[in-house]
Order: C-alpha cells, then structure tokens, then sequence
C-alpha cells in the first residue's frame, strides 16, 4: 500500500497497532505532549506530502484533550502538505448530544454538530467512525463520513459462544435501537423485543416497559454503548422477571463510566460482551463478565477499501473475520 500513512492519537494505541499490524504497515512517528500550562502539542515526526494519512484516535479517556489532540494533528497534516486526511474516531466523542429533545432544554447545545465542525476546520477530508449513536450525524459534516458497524462481529460472536442461540431473542433496551436489534434478528432468523424506558433525567431511568415476548429464551441485549450501565442492568433485571432463562448484553462502545463495573457484577448477565472501540483492559480486571470483541480487521479494512478507491459498504457482507 504505496503513499499511506497510518498515526495513532494517545487514546487507544493498541488498536491503531492492531489496524496497522493487519495492514502490514508501521505505525507513523508521532510526538504528542504536553506543555506546563496544559496545552497540547503535536510533532509529526516524518514527511507527510503527498500522502494518504490516517488518523486513528478514539473519543474515550481524556474526551476532551484527545479530541483536541486529533484536531491539532489533523491540522499538522494538512499544513504539512498531505494529499489526504482521514480522521478514523471509533467512538465519536458526544454523539449523545445529537438533537435538542424538549422544549424545556431549548438552550440546550448540539455539540455533535460542533464536533463536525471542528474536524472539517481542522482540515478532515473524511471520517471513519463506528455505530454512531444517531446515523443522522454523518449529514452535520460536509465531507464523506463513512458509519461501519460491528454488526458482522457480533453475529460471530454470538454465534460461536452462545449454543442456544437458535432459540434466544434479540431486545433493544431502548425504542430508538430497534433498527439495530431487527438488522441483527432477521440475520440470525430469531424474534426480536425492545423495552420502552422513561427517563426522569440523564442516566437515570424511571420506568421500562417490555414489548415482546422472552418466556424460556436466551435474551440478548444489544445497544450502541453503555454508560453508567443503569439501563441495560434495568433491562437485565426486566427481562428475567419475564421469564428469560438467561441475559447476555452485547455493546458497541462500553464506556462504563461512574457506578458501571460495580452495577454490572451485581446484576445477572451471563456475560457482557464489547468491543475494542474503547480500551477495556483496566475494566476487565474489576469485572469478569466483561468480554471483547476485536474489531480492528472492520477498521483496517475500511482503510483498505478507502486508499484503494474500493467500496466500504462492501465489506459488511464479505469482510473475513
């Protein structure tokens, strides 16, 4: 792969190794630190001209001072006379703040927006990112946004460690997951349920409904993220009320945040089963049920198909994993 340059940020280095060993490729010499008053500061560390960069760098950890760090690299490409720059976020950092929902938060920011702002200022002339949490962010920017799914992994996963699968039901802990959960269902030819919750205030449930019926079923939650885990341990506690002989909970982004590891050991999940858009390392030492999926070949294969001129779509139903 001839003109390409692979950098990682310091949000997840293991994954951009990850991608960048499944490339065949070295990982670009970057210097990131920090000046004494806080400020960030980027060298690149090599001739970036005429190349095709990438730029790996998830919405995790340090939220804030790793998105500035992938603005500032961004834009220390671009100066620096890069033929293209691909910002790859796996989890893109507030995502949640996507809309304003009631009257009574008017005032409130759409910050996913600004987000999208940022990296095109910046000098972003494309962006790879991972289950957003709401599709309609790929229209807030102006340049090609290209959404994979872990969608092909999970269906791996589930079908290669839960040998009840053919008799589980797939349930979406929130109404707006219910494309997810149905994608996922008429793939694995099961049934499917979603839970209806009622929120007082953010993370914080106030009450849940379920649609559908779990009696005597292998439950599988399935969601974009989880933060505090308050809903999907709601979910869990629901779901064996009504029946489920057991509950698995597979995630996108496992921020797992707060009271999070704590929740997930006291409920009764069989398992709780994510991907490495976030590192989980630390997480897994606290909570056993905590599982991961790897998704770097998604990611390295997307970048691929993207310096090849080849079609990413594509690769949700050939991608080898």
């Amino acid at each position: 792969m001839p003109n390409i340059v692979l950098f990682s940020g310091s949000s997840h280095q293991d994954l951009s190794q990850r991608v960048a060993d499944r490339l065949g490729l070295e990982l670009g010499k970057v210097v990131t630190k920090k000046f004494s008053n806080q400020e960030t500061s980027v060298e690149i560390g090599e001739s970036v001209r005429g190349e095709d960069v990438y730029i790996i760098q998830s919405g995790c950890g340090e939220i804030n001072d790793n998105l500035m760090e992938l603005l500032i690299m961004i834009n220390a490409c671009k100066i620096a006379s890069s033929s293209r720059v691909t910002a790859v976020i796996p989890c893109f950092p507030y995502a949640r703040q996507d809309k304003k929902d009631k009257i009574s938060t008017s005032r409130a920011p759409i910050s996913a927006k600004l987000v999208a702002n940022m990296l095109s200022v910046a000098g972003a002339d494309h962006i790879i990112t991972m289950d957003l949490h709401a599709s309609q962010i790929q229209g807030f920017f102006d340049i090609p946004v290209d959404n994979l799914y872990a969608e092909p992994a999970v269906l791996q996963w589930i079908r290669e460690n839960i040998t009840e699968w053919r008799n589980c039901i797939i349930v979406s802990p929130d109404a707006g997951g219910a494309k997810r959960v149905t994608s996922i269902a008429d793939r694995l030819n099961v049934e499917f349920a979603l839970i209806h919750k009622e929120r007082k205030k953010a993370n914080e449930v106030d009450r849940m409904v379920l649609v559908g019926d779990v009696k005597d079923r292998v439950a599988i939650l399935v969601d974009d993220m989880a933060d505090t885990c308050g809903t999907i341990c709601h979910a869990a506690d629901k779901l064996l009320s009504a029946g489920a002989t057991k509950v698995y909970a597979i995630l996108t982004h496992g921020i797992f945040s707060g009271p999070a590891i704590s929740r997930i050991n006291n409920a009764a999940f069989e398992a709780v089963v994510v991907t490495n858009t976030i590192p989980q390392e630390d997480k897994m030492k606290h909570c056993s049920k905590i599982q991961v999926i790897d998704i770097s070949m998604i990611l390295a294969e997307a970048i691929r198909r993207t310096h090849n001129g080849e079609s990413v779509s594509y690769l949700f139903s050939h991608v080898p994993l």
